[in-house]
């Protein structure tokens, strides 16, 4: 294994800068200041990949306040123990039966609560599987969520399809709830930040309609039982009168924190967009395109894009968006000097892998060749993730306790 360079040091310290500044403590603390929850109980319902780690701040924050607690977040995201809560870990991306069990015991900690109380309602980027009550089998969710990741559909069309499949999505959460008010704090995983689409919109109005739902099942031919299709069919709620929303963090707070973290390294920094939206492949070829113009520079440049590329699955290998986005970097910056392109999900996982993310720079592709590996085939076969392994591309972060989207970063280093 050749020697770690200067630059992918660069990317490391970026990396873990960025992440550093858009963790939730801090965005939970200010959320919550001079907030005044004296007027009845306090409950907390905190869901999603960050769930632990806000359900922890606000613990730390209103300390016996909390007449009780339950978190539901992703398998190996619980930290420790929170004094009054109940921790679940569940599945991701696709539900499993303790996405159910979590959120039937967060659904019977608010239930018969008057108008007095309050549910402090935490949620964060993955809430859509780890926060679920189906409506139909679980096994049949199970296969529809699988179907909607494979055929390509972003993410709010994802959510369109699911929220009507769930009894707590599209605002039906909310309305369970009633009488009770209910204080939602956000970090936002979606480009645009729609509240009715983060981890499909528990408290918040639903803004898709049931024709939207079903023109998707024809755009991507999906295969539906005809109860399923019965749900697509019932509206979700469009008007909520006990909720206040804050968003506290989102993808382009991540674009910042990473422009800043690269400044304080000398490169001259630019975001060009906090809602990329395309296929990796297609993200890393640009990112690459970017490099070869820039060639020449005599001075260091870093240009970050933020957001969330989507991947057609034509294999069976394993790997993620942000493992496939930066192994597509790698053949068109190949022989460029002292260049890298990374891209790193800020939750630390990146599809069904223990990666964060993957980072290649100037002699991935040659390292890869002399390996007998051909970044074409392990593309088509979606196995970013062994072909960066074998070349020390995989970025290995472990679990954050955010979630807030992606960040992609081309680094020249002069």
């Amino acid at each position: 294994m050749r020697p770690v360079k200067q630059i992918r040091k660069d990317a490391d310290y970026i990396i873990r800068e960025a992440i550093r500044k858009v963790l939730p403590d801090e965005a939970v603390a200010r959320a919550l200041r001079e907030r005044d929850f004296s007027g009845g109980d306090l409950y907390v319902v905190s869901a999603g990949k960050a769930g632990w780690q806000m359900a922890k701040a606000a613990s730390g924050i209103l300390g016996d306040q909390i007449r009780g607690g339950v978190v539901v977040t992703k398998y190996d995201h619980v930290k420790g123990l929170i004094p009054g809560m109940n921790c679940y870990e569940a599945g991701h991306p696709v539900p499993d039966e303790n996405s159910f069990i979590g959120t039937q015991a967060a659904l019977d900690l608010v239930k018969d609560l008057t108008e007095r109380d309050t549910v402090l309602f935490l949620l964060s980027g993955g809430g859509s599987a780890l926060f679920e009550k189906p409506l139909i089998s679980g096994g049949e969710l199970s296969d529809i969520t699988g179907q909607l990741l494979a055929c390509g559909a972003d993410i709010v069309e994802i959510n369109t399809i699911r929220k009507r499949l769930s009894a707590v999505k599209g605002g039906r959460f909310a309305a369970f709830c009633e009488p009770a008010g209910v204080f939602s704090i956000v970090l936002s995983d979606i480009l645009g930040d729609p509240l009715d689409m983060i981890a499909s919109g528990p408290a918040y109005p639903d803004s898709s309609t049931c024709e939207q739902a079903l023109n998707l099942v024809n755009k991507y031919g999906l295969k539906l039982s005809e109860e399923a299709l019965a749900c697509l069919s019932r509206e979700t709620p469009k008007k909520l009168t006990n909720v206040e929303t804050v968003i506290t963090g989102s993808v382009r707070n991540l674009c910042a924190a990473a422009k800043e973290a690269c400044e304080a390294l000398g490169y001259e920094a630019i975001i060009l967009t906090d809602r990329l939206d395309c296929e990796a492949r297609e993200a890393g070829a640009f990112l690459a395109a970017i490099a070869k113009s820039h060639a020449d520079t005599e001075k260091s440049l870093a240009f970050i894009a933020g957001g969330e590329t989507v991947v057609h699955l034509t294999g069976k290998g394993k790997g993620g968006r942000n493992q496939e986005l930066a192994l597509s970097a790698a053949r068109g910056i190949s022989g460029l000097p002292d260049t890298l392109v990374f891209s790193v999900g800020s939750d630390g996982t990146d599809g069904p892998t223990d990666a964060a993310g993957g980072c290649c720079d100037n002699e991935t592709a040659s390292e890869l060749a002399a390996e007998g590996i051909d970044i074409y085939d392990v593309l088509r076969n979606n196995d970013s993730y062994n072909a960066l392994k074998e070349c020390n591309g995989l970025i290995m972060t472990g679990p954050t306790g955010t979630n807030v989207n992606d960040v992609a970063v081309l680094l020249i280093r002069r």
